[in-house]
């Protein structure tokens, strides 16, 4: 809301109107504006959950300390939804695709979540929203983000392809936002099919329109959609399942958005693209002002998240990172990126598949069931081990940087 003021200042001249149309400058009090937002009404929101009795039923697993966590406020994601929505509206272009793209999906898991901690906390249902309500719910989001970006045409994107590349159905040469060099072998293509970047390739862009054949482009959705829809379900339950100690997914996640920010600025950024020979993005630079708002949101509510955390953020918040992420990653044409920058996400998921599955077959082959993990997730599986909390907690933030800075080598490592 407020750029669309100051650039109406800015054609009266009012001085340092100009500021707003630098995404510098944008995303940089987005991310300001959540911290504070996060970090001065988060208090409030919390005594208010505290009133209200809004507060954690903690299952006996025998984990060490979990008894303390008795009572402390759930809910909380609220923080992190009203930190990462309310710069957004603020300082980006609410007109850009990409930018509606992320509020729906943010407002819909959010809600998804919300509903089942009301459930959990108001209603004393300790099963919360069935599984496959959350399912449908998830669906919806992922139908709704996959037309979007499939069939809205600003969706594109800019390839440099070599001189004597040969145009196919719904491609252009552009050179109106590129350098022109006579001298250069390459040159630039527009196109709006779903291409997406594979990892450590060369050649290293694949069209989901290719699945159904070359003269399949109206029916690429058919292939794309469900993709939207899996990654979206994974991520998501990735997230809400690494959310059981403190600090582990808000930390985890800010360090993953903090990758995706570095990521969709050079997409999004002409000569950064050209450079590092990866896909140009037009109108994409809005999604840095939401990933700024996104991890300034992480880290603020890991003020009062970290251990000993005063407030949980429930499914309302673990949903709706998670599908922030997933949504964010696929926008920017990153998704198949997400089991290396996720890692920690997909280790928990996997950690859980893998102790229930494993359960199931000893106890069917054996008549007793045997366990590959002491407990899953595979934090609890540490904690059982003795670790205290925070050092589990720690190690994992420092393989989630890891995992970040080897993503973030992956635009030049092919």
């Amino acid at each position: 809301m407020l750029y669309y003021l100051f650039d109406y200042l800015n054609t009266l001249d009012f001085p340092g109107a100009g500021v707003f149309e630098y995404i510098s400058f944008r995303s940089g009090m987005a991310l300001i504006f959540s911290l504070i937002i996060s970090i001065l009404f988060g208090n409030k929101l919390i005594g208010l959950l505290r009133k209200m009795q809004m507060g954690e039923q903690v299952r006996d697993l025998g984990l060490e300390g979990q008894k303390e966590k008795e009572g402390t406020p759930t809910m909380g994601g609220l923080i992190i939804l009203g930190s990462i929505l309310i710069p957004t509206l603020l300082f980006a272009k609410l007109h850009n695709v990409y930018v509606i793209t992320m509020i729906i999906a943010t407002v819909w898991l959010g809600v998804i979540g919300f509903i089942d901690d009301y459930l959990k906390v108001l209603k004393k249902n300790k099963d919360g929203l069935a599984g496959k309500f959350k399912v449908v719910g998830q669906i919806g989001v992922g139908v709704i983000v996959g037309a979007m970006l499939f069939f809205h045409p600003d969706v594109k994107v800019h390839k440099k392809v070599e001189q004597n590349y040969e145009l196919r159905a719904g491609e252009k040469f552009v050179t109106n936002i590129h350098n022109k060099d006579e001298n250069s072998t390459t040159k630039w293509i527009e196109t709006r099919d779903m291409t997406t970047t594979i990892p450590f390739v060369k050649n290293n862009e694949i069209n989901y329109n290719w699945f159904l054949g070359e003269n399949s482009k109206s029916w690429g959705w058919l292939i794309f959609i469900p993709i939207v829809i899996f990654i979206v379900i994974a991520v998501s339950n990735g997230a809400n399942m690494t959310d059981g100690l403190d600090g582990l997914a808000t930390g985890s996640s800010a360090i993953i958005g903090i990758a995706l920010a570095v990521l969709a600025y050079v997409s999004a950024h002409v000569e950064f693209a050209d450079y590092l020979n990866v896909m140009y993005i037009p109108f994409a630079e809005e999604l840095v002002i939401f990933i700024a708002a996104f991890v300034g949101a992480c880290i603020g509510f890991l003020w009062y998240n970290s251990y000993p955390a005063k407030v949980f953020m429930g499914d309302t918040g673990s949903l709706a990172i998670g599908g922030v992420i997933a949504v964010f990653a696929i926008a920017i044409r990153k998704e198949l990126l997400i089991p290396v920058l996720c890692g920690i996400f997909l280790i928990e998921n996997l950690s859980v598949i893998m102790q229930v599955a494993y359960f199931k077959y000893t106890k069917k082959r054996t008549g007793e069931g045997r366990r590959i993990f002491l407990m899953a997730p595979l934090h609890h599986h540490y904690q059982k081990k003795g670790l205290h909390e925070a050092k589990i907690v720690a190690r994992f933030w420092i393989v989630g940087i890891l995992l970040a800075v080897i993503t973030i080598v992956t635009l030049k490592l092919r």
